[in-house]
């Protein structure tokens, strides 16, 4: 295994942060900027891009085929 170290930016701040078991919030610099990031999705501030085909008027069902 190698020795180098992988740091990444936080998403939320920009912060390094060193990709490694003890980064526990990675690839976040805290908890604090996790939630932050977290919020964004829930207020769909961010989001995936879709093609338009799925609607929410479109019947769903968990039922198994």
């Amino acid at each position: 295994m190698s020795d180098d170290i992988i740091l990444v930016s936080c998403p939320t701040c920009g912060a390094e942060v060193k990709w490694e078991p003890q980064s526990k919030f990675r690839p976040f610099c805290s908890k604090r900027c996790q939630l932050i990031d977290l919020g964004e999705w829930a207020e769909e501030g961010k989001f995936i891009p879709s093609d338009g085909q799925i609607t929410d008027s479109d019947d769903w069902s968990e039922d198994k085929y």
